[in-house]
Parts: C-alpha cells; sequence; structure tokens
C-alpha cells in the first residue's frame, strides 16, 4: 500500500495575529516606591500563595492547554519578592502552560535586595535565561527622592549573583530625578557600565498621575528638572553608551548587538501578546483587555470562575494601524519599513501619515529614505510631539 506524500506544511499564523509572547505580572513589594504606577502591593505578602493559586487557574481557563511561546517576561511589583518555594512554585506553573521554544527568551525582574543564592538558582534550574535588575540610581539622593530601599552596594551584590548563572542581563537606570545633576547621572553611567551590562534600560522620570511623586509635584514639594539638563542628560546617555558599545535600537534602550530585549520588540511591533495576573493586559487580534487592577477583586473574580479583565478596547483598523505606527517609530534602528506596514495593518503607511512625516522630515525630526521611516537624532529628543501627531 502506497503512502500519500506529506505536503507541504502550512505557514505559521504571524505574530500579530496569534500570540508568540506572554506577560506574567507579580504584584508583592517591599515598599511602593512614589513614582511607581504599576499594579503593585506592599504588605500583602500573606497572599502570595493565594494569587498564585489564581494566577495557574487564570492561565489554565484562558489557554485551555500549553502553548508555544517565544519570549516570557515576569514583571511587578518585584517577583523576587516572592520566598524560594514560592519563586519555584511561580516557575513550574509558567513552565506548564507556556512552552519557551528553542532559543526563546524567558526573563524575569529582579530587585537588588530581594534576590539571593537561592532563587537565583530557582530562576536558573527553570529555564530563565535573562535577568533585568531595577537599579533605577547609585546615588544616595536620588534614591531616597525615588523611595528606593537598596544602595549601590547591593546593586552589585545581586550581580555576584546573577551573572555566573545567566548570559543575559539587564539593568533599569532612570534620569531626570529632581535634586540630580549632570555629574550624578555621568556617575550613574559610568557605575553602571563598570558592571559590564550587555543591555541597559535608561528612562526619564514620569510624574504619573495618581502616585505620591506627582502630587508632591503638584503641590510644589519637589520641583521638575529643567528641560535642557534632561536633554543634556538624554544626550549624554546615548553618546556614552555608544562609545562603550550598546547602541540606542529604542528611545530608552541601548544594547550589544543580539542583546535586545526580545519580548519588549514585540510590544514595539504591536505583535499579538498574552497577559496574566494583576492588572496584565493582552493584545491580539486588534482586541486589548486590561485585568483589574484590584487584588481583592482579582482573587475573587478567578476563583469564582470569571475573568478577571476590566477594560476590553477592539480597536478599529485604522486606529490599529496608527497604534503600530507610533509603537514602531519608537525602535530608533527599524522604524517602520512601508512594505512590512502594509503586510501588518493593511494600510499604506504614505495614504495614512504621508502628510506628517514629509513635515517632520522637513524640519529634521525623522529619516525617510524611501522605504523605511525612524526618527533622527534630534527627533528622538522630540519624540513625543512628533508620536503625538501621527496619533
Amino acid at each position: 500500500m502506497t503512502g500519500l506524500a506529506a505536503g507541504p506544511l502550512a505557514p505559521a499564523p504571524p505574530p500579530w495575529v496569534i500570540p508568540r509572547a506572554a506577560y506574567v505580572h507579580v504584584p508583592f513589594c517591599k515598599h511602593k516606591c512614589g513614582y511607581c504606577d504599576f499594579a503593585s502591593l506592599a504588605g500583602q505578602d500573606h497572599q502570595a500563595d493565594r494569587y498564585l493559586d489564581a494566577l495557574e487557574r487564570e492561565m489554565a481557563d484562558f489557554l485551555r492547554e500549553p502553548r508555544s511561546v517565544d519570549t516570557i517576561f515576569v514583571g511587578g511589583g518585584t517577583p523576587t519578592r516572592l520566598s524560594g518555594a514560592n519563586l519555584g512554585r511561580l516557575m513550574d506553573l509558567i513552565g506548564r502552560w507556556l512552552v519557551l521554544e528553542p532559543g526563546g527568551e524567558w526573563t524575569v525582574e529582579a530587585n537588588p535586595g530581594t534576590i539571593d543564592d537561592e532563587k537565583a538558582e530557582v530562576l536558573a534550574q527553570a529555564g530563565v535565561n535573562r535577568v533585568s535588575l531595577g537599579a533605577q540610581s547609585f546615588q544616595p539622593d536620588a534614591l531616597r527622592v525615588l523611595e528606593r530601599e537598596h544602595g549601590g552596594q547591593d546593586v552589585t551584590r545581586a550581580l555576584e549573583l546573577v551573572r555566573p548563572r545567566f548570559a543575559r542581563w539587564s539593568m533599569d537606570l532612570i534620569f531626570g530625578v529632581p535634586g540630580s545633576t549632570l555629574d550624578g547621572w555621568r556617575d550613574d553611567l559610568e557605575r553602571a557600565l563598570d558592571l559590564g551590562p550587555s543591555h541597559l534600560s535608561c528612562y526619564g522620570l514620569v510624574y504619573e498621575k495618581g502616585t505620591p511623586l506627582h502630587r508632591a509635584w503638584r503641590e510644589g514639594r519637589v520641583k521638575e528638572l529643567d528641560e535642557e539638563l534632561e536633554r543634556m542628560m538624554q544626550e549624554t546617555t546615548i553618546d556614552r553608551l555608544r562609545q562603550a558599545g550598546l547602541e540606542m535600537y529604542e528611545i530608552s534602550n541601548f544594547a550589544r548587538p543580539g542583546h535586545e530585549s526580545r519580548h519588549n520588540l514585540v510590544y514595539w511591533a504591536n505583535d499579538a501578546y498574552f497577559g496574566f495576573g494583576l492588572g496584565a493586559a493582552r493584545y491580539q487580534g486588534g482586541t486589548r483587555s486590561v485585568n483589574t487592577r484590584d487584588l481583592a477583586a482579582y482573587l475573587s473574580r478567578i476563583e469564582t470562575g470569571r475573568s478577571a479583565a476590566g477594560a476590553t478596547e477592539a480597536l478599529e483598523p485604522e486606529s490599529s494601524a496608527r497604534e503600530s505606527l507610533i509603537l514602531m517609530l519608537r525602535r530608533t534602528q527599524l522604524g517602520v519599513d512601508r512594505d512590512d506596514f502594509r503586510r501588518r495593518t493593511g494600510f499604506d503607511l504614505d495614504q495614512l501619515a504621508g502628510e506628517v512625516i514629509t513635515r517632520f522630515a522637513a524640519r529634521g525630526l525623522l529619516e525617510d529614505d524611501g522605504h523605511r521611516v525612524r526618527l533622527s537624532r534630534e527627533g528622538v529628543f522630540l519624540a513625543d510631539t512628533v508620536l503625538r501627531e501621527l496619533v
């Protein structure tokens, strides 16, 4: 009996249709920092077991079966605030429902002072291959304003545990902190570079509405830095990190070649992604839903078999295309390729935003070679202006 020859395999759905990335949120913190607008909570560690029960049920109810993904990102909050045993349990349940493809990227956020030898080993044994360390600053005054509960020495100690186990690691830094100076920021960059990172995220401080820092600013208890000083800090960052071999590949992110955050590139391409846990967002098929940020409500809903999703937004095709445009433009090297944009969104870039692109290119804020549109160096400093008009 002659068997039928196997035909060609059907191509896999593109990543902007079927999620190939997953975010998992752990909300627990020792202290809620004054600038933080994430779904994080202090004083709720006793809820950890119940939260992990709910998280596993949410993943099981939503996924139904294990799903293969290319990237996993575990953020917070502070994932390494969990005990070693609970951190191991979290890794097990993630590994059970999210199957990381060979060569995939699995990142876990950690704060200095919350990671020890046991927890580092738990992460490594689970298959985590990238750690993102929230240093924010090495300056005691800046750490005090940001309400961080660690010092520069804690960053060094944490990396003594991370570097032998993880080939890829990143560090977060924040510039523009009230009272900071250009010399202090230069010192932050030098101290970070001395530790040998392959990836740095350098964010300008944002006064998020509803945070204690925003209230302090509104009431005049803290003062924003001068815009020119913030620009000098950003320019210093770009030039010094490039000199050190870390190229800017997104407005706030710098990496050695091959060490870019693959998970964050999913967001900046406006690809689809799963999201699980308190306040987590998921995006698929032009629809975005966001879980409740209320811990009691999250636990209650999951435990009674209901969805934890709160706000759901179904974007119209043009709105989705414009969102893709502004996210892609954040990628300072890739920018927006016209053919790729049409393939992903169904829209011609020039018909959608040609007038704005031409105007900003004439002002030197965008570079357009006919195939790809990117922010210029000057455009990076005025990115909010450019992106706002494209919306």
